[in-house]
């Protein structure tokens, strides 16, 4: 039988945290949406500039179907990102 040497061991350890901490952590996909009719938009609608108005705002997860939004959430802490070994609500 052979044995593993324990740097292997170490570095196939830290991969796996490695993706437990990132999946967990990762950010739930953004779009730029207009609140009321859920049409989602170009980003430039939700990014604030100076003296510039917006429409939109951000809307987190979910999916775009014939260019509406369903599924996720304006709040960003609302949407579960399906990490490895995460746990969350799901969007609504």
């Amino acid at each position: 039988m052979r044995r593993l040497r324990s740097s292997t061991v170490v570095l196939g350890g830290m991969g796996v945290l490695a993706a437990t901490i990132t999946a967990c952590g990762s950010e739930p996909d953004k779009r730029c949406v207009d609140p009321l009719t859920r049409e989602k938009l170009p980003s430039y609608e939700c990014e604030s500039g100076s003296g510039s108005s917006t429409r939109g705002s951000y809307y987190y997860g979910g999916r775009v179907t014939n260019g509406t939004v369903s599924g996720g959430s304006f709040d960003r802490s609302a949407v579960d990102t399906g990490g490895f070994g995460c746990s969350g609500s799901g969007g609504g």
